[in-house]
């Protein structure tokens, strides 16, 4: 006989570290940025090289236990509490490496805090089974896909967010440190529609992916349920917001609710449904 391999409930002193270190940096970042209203000095752009950089500690333990937590002897155990955990490291780590090219140090404060609920949840409710036909290629292209088109699109909502305040806050005048070096909003809003384009290009792919994973699996493109009908619902959203975009110039906060809109969408499909699958009903 062989030997049957049993999946542990994760210990979760060492995610518990990982979210306290997030948090300690936004706490950190909140306090040196946001909560002071003064110019920027030599020491601020420091404190800003010193912030880019102590992310690679949460960042490097989160990396080891995403990779403890979803791959295992018996397949990838991707639950809820594993995904978003993935999802929130992916946004992590776009981020730190986009701001090599984009000086958006602001959007640090925004991160951080989600991922460190996001490094939490793979303890708090720990994925005991495996996925399903994770041996098919075209599932893996699938699943990896659409984990970057999710990061991206988070980081889409996150960076909206923040042009949103610094309108608001350029209304007042009275800027904190964290807003004063971003770009002009002409500038961070060329920047959203191009990470809303490459999360387009991901989503699509995600889409025509799961419909070959689909075919290959069931024998047909896809199964209408509330997964597909949000996922399309979202790609629909983002379209009509590019499409907006080219065609009428959409910006401001036209381009906010739009975004925010399709983000809910793609939340609602993936994240939502795996909530009320293994959350509410208990299903694996």
């Amino acid at each position: 006989m062989g030997l049957v391999y049993t999946r542990k409930v994760p210990e979760i002193l060492p995610y518990l570290v990982n979210a306290l270190l997030y948090a300690a940096l936004a706490y950190y970042s909140w306090r040196t940025r946001w909560s002071a209203a003064g110019a920027a000095t030599p020491a601020t752009a420091a404190a800003n090289v010193f912030d880019h950089y102590a992310v690679l500690a949460p960042l490097g333990l989160h990396t080891f236990l995403i990779a403890r937590a979803v791959f295992a002897p018996d397949g990838l155990h991707l639950g809820i509490g594993n995904a978003i955990s993935t999802i929130l490291w992916l946004t992590v780590l776009i981020y730190w490496l986009g701001n090599f090219f984009y000086r958006l140090d602001g959007l640090q404060s925004l991160v951080l805090p989600l991922a460190a609920a996001a490094a939490l949840l793979p303890a708090l409710v720990p994925s005991l089974k495996p996925l399903p036909n994770t041996e098919l290629m075209a599932f893996k292209m699938h699943l990896l896909i659409a984990m970057l088109a999710y990061s991206l699109f988070t980081i889409a909502s996150l960076h909206v967010a923040l042009m949103a305040l610094l309108e608001r806050r350029l209304h007042d005048g009275n800027l904190p440190r964290a807003l004063q070096g971003l770009p002009p909003l002409l500038v961070m809003e060329t920047l959203l529609f191009r990470i809303i384009w490459a999360g387009f290009i991901l989503l699509t792919l995600t889409l025509a992916s799961g419909m070959i994973y689909s075919e290959e699996l069931f024998g047909r493109a896809a199964r209408f349920n509330h997964k597909t009908m949000f996922g399309v619902l979202s790609w629909v959203i983002f379209a009509a917001l590019l499409v907006g975009r080219h065609v009428y110039g959409w910006r401001g906060r036209v381009a906010v609710r739009w975004t925010l809109t399709g983000f809910l969408m793609l939340v609602l499909a993936y994240i939502g449904s795996k909530f009320v699958l293994e959350v509410i009903l208990g299903r694996a």
